[in-house]
């Protein structure tokens, strides 16, 4: 019987989810005050009349063997050591976010995802295998960070001609270093990009939920191991 997966993608600026027997999409607001227990108590409100087995969450944070290995730059404190599992009730397969929707985006080959959101995302496929990725504060340019010149924030204050000429920038040097056979544009700033840098294609944040589906299959089962508690 097959699994019904809820896929959950936490941002910086929403929280949002979707079972795949249903295409409604559901959101709250999330940002610097939400805590983990915040989000069980937001999510517990959203999926009302959803059925599901198990759950998927994209979370921005590095995470490590099913655990964030420290809290997400965007959000309140409390998400390292926090039982997800035993507050669904479910089982539950925690990865990035920018990982998540690169799992959704993925067709072949090896894949570098960079998710051009409230900060910058990254995640490199190779057939199957997921290799999430921390590009985003390694040093760039002027002692700042790739995020620096590339995350929402920039884009405020370079404006939207620079921000694009900073995008290309980065996405040439890291396809330089990483040598994908693709590489795939998210994050909500992506559509900003009038014109793509070779070799490129723009994916869809929705891409996420199909990651979360997706994640549950035999295909990629073994990429995130699933949690039943951190108690058992």
């Amino acid at each position: 019987m097959q699994q019904r997966v809820l896929a959950i993608d936490i941002g910086g600026t929403n929280v949002k989810c979707r079972v795949e027997s249903d295409p409604e999409k559901r959101s709250f607001a999330s940002g610097m005050t939400l805590t983990p227990q915040l989000m069980i108590e937001g999510m517990q409100a959203l999926v009302t009349g959803w059925e599901f087995d198990v759950v998927s969450i994209g979370l921005p944070a590095p995470i490590v063997a099913n655990q964030p290995s420290r809290d997400p730059t965007n959000l309140a404190p409390g998400w390292v050591d926090f039982d997800f599992a035993h507050a669904f009730g479910k089982p539950v397969k925690l990865i990035n976010d920018a990982a998540m929707q690169a799992v959704g985006s993925y067709d072949g080959g090896r894949m570098l995802f960079l998710g051009l959101g409230t900060g910058l995302g990254s995640c490199l496929i190779a057939d199957h295998v997921i290799l999430p990725m921390e590009l985003a504060h390694l040093p760039f340019r002027k002692g700042k960070t790739f995020e620096q010149f590339v995350g929402v924030k920039a884009l405020k204050k370079l404006g939207k001609k620079e921000w694009t000429r900073e995008v290309h920038a980065v996405i040439e040097i890291l396809s330089a270093a990483l040598i994908p056979d693709s590489v795939v544009l998210g994050g909500g700033n992506s559509v900003r990009l009038k014109k793509l840098p070779e070799n490129c294609k723009l994916g869809a944040n929705a891409n996420a939920f199909v990651g979360g589906f997706r994640l549950w299959t035999p295909e990629w089962a073994k990429s995130v191991s699933a949690v039943a508690s951190l108690h058992d």
